[in-house]
């Protein structure tokens, strides 16, 4: 997992339970979790939107050439 070794993985935990205590932790996981989330949905908006354009450019052309095709 990145290149991690159990013996900083447990280092990681230590200080973000000194820094968050126990009480927020599963907030601060939450949070994570969301963020997360939202970035993978903007990459996926991001992805579906590319390929929107990219099918525009195409029909374009088509219907420039005088055909009327349209591909999905």
């Amino acid at each position: 997992m990145f290149g991690l070794g159990t013996q900083e993985l447990l280092i990681i935990l230590v200080l973000v339970m000194i820094i968050f205590g126990a009480g927020k932790l599963p907030q601060v996981g939450g949070a994570l979790g969301k963020g997360l989330r939202n970035f993978k949905k903007g990459v996926n908006d991001a992805t579906e939107e590319s390929e929107e354009i990219e099918e525009g450019k195409v029909e374009e052309i088509t219907e420039e050439n005088g055909e009327k095709k349209k591909e999905d």
